[in-house]
């Protein structure tokens, strides 16, 4: 975990959440490891984020709802003692923006939380996700769910509000750490990504949309305004 540390110069060094790894001689540790060599090239991300020749698009999806789920629990973990039911009462994203939790399980209806709740709840929820096997299979010979598309843009559309509440939020200690340049580069990537595969809404951008717009120009007209 040393490279933690070091990005966000000893204010963490764990994530808000155990990170998910892939398990050896699964084709998506390789395709992660072929991701991550792809960013560390410096490539472009409208590149980067492009399904590989003769890959699966599933484990290409797999891969990199894991990969943001990891990457966003490492942002949050550091500001996680700046979000308390005190300062954020409610999960918003602006006066504008309100954000209510649904698991189906313990919370059938959306209900109102204090963002940490929420937080704990989402983290929860999509930890569960990716470690079921049923949802998130490693193996080639079980099949992805009918339902895993659909389950991947649920995953990430509450992921990206984890992005809307910490920018508009707590973005201070990200800059007091001098890491800002970091958690653009994740949301770049991020960014790029869902709009590649139309898994994020369009209306869900609009509290950061002038911020996405200067660091992804022209990545939100990809995505129809009436895709649901």
């Amino acid at each position: 975990m040393a490279y933690i540390k070091d990005l966000w110069k000893g204010k963490k060094d764990q994530t808000f959440r155990p990170k998910k790894k892939f398990e050896d001689g699964t084709n998506q540790l390789s395709l992660h490891k072929y991701a991550k060599a792809s960013l560390k090239a410096g490539l472009d991300f409208a590149e980067v984020v492009k399904l590989p020749a003769n890959e699966e698009k599933n484990d290409w999806l797999a891969v990199h709802v894991v990969d943001f789920f990891n990457r966003v629990n490492l942002i949050y973990g550091v500001i996680a003692d700046y979000c308390t039911a005190e300062s954020c009462p409610k999960m918003s994203g602006g006066p504008k923006f309100e954000y209510f939790w649904a698991d189906d399980v313990n919370f059938k209806k959306p209900t109102a939380l204090p963002a940490p709740e929420y937080m704990t709840h989402l983290m929860d929820w999509i930890e569960r996700k990716v470690n079921d096997p049923k949802d998130f299979p490693t193996t080639t010979d079980v099949p992805f769910p009918k339902h895993f598309t659909s389950l991947c843009k649920k995953i990430l559309t509450r992921l990206y509000r984890v992005f809307v509440h910490v920018y508009i939020h707590h973005f201070s200690p990200i800059v007091s750490l001098g890491s800002e340049a970091h958690v653009n580069q994740c949301y770049k990537h991020f960014v790029y990504f869902v709009t590649e595969f139309a898994l994020v809404d369009l209306k869900e951008f609009e509290p950061l949309a002038q911020l996405t717009n200067q660091l992804c120009p022209n990545r939100l007209r990809m995505l129809p305004s009436s895709h649901k």
